[in-house]
């Protein structure tokens, strides 16, 4: 079954300019934004101004140039931060959920981009 997007999903109206956000960087092909309940001193959301519903969806579907735009928006918001371990930072963490078992919340392609302290493990290990 092919994915349906929901055009009323809260990123979508972000990237219409329904709903306000604290932009870090946009692009032609990237919307880079801090998230609203950080999970960490740097929290930022990077999301294609395409309606991808997750990752697979957009790896797919995407033209490459939306696919190479919104990885190096990725790379760029990084930067921005300085949490590049290459350039001193102290690293960070890349995450996009997907569907229920992935614990997705919004239907858009998302990553959150974390930093600024010790993240831990990413998953606990199993027992």
């Amino acid at each position: 079954m092919a994915y349906v997007y929901d055009e009323q999903n809260i990123f979508a109206k972000i990237l219409r300019g329904e709903i306000p956000n604290k932009t870090v960087l946009e692009t032609e092909h990237a919307l880079a934004f801090h998230d609203i309940q950080p999970q960490a001193p740097v929290h930022v959301l990077v999301i294609p101004k395409g309606p991808y519903v997750c990752y697979d969806h957009f790896a797919l579907e995407a033209s490459d140039a939306e696919i190479v735009g919104f990885n190096r928006a990725v790379g760029e918001v990084c930067k921005m931060l300085e949490i590049q371990p290459g350039e001193g930072g102290d690293g960070y963490r890349v995450i996009s959920n997907a569907g229920e078992n992935g614990v997705q919340e919004v239907p858009h392609l998302h990553v959150h981009v974390l930093g600024g302290r010790w993240l831990g493990r990413m998953l606990k290990k199993a027992d």
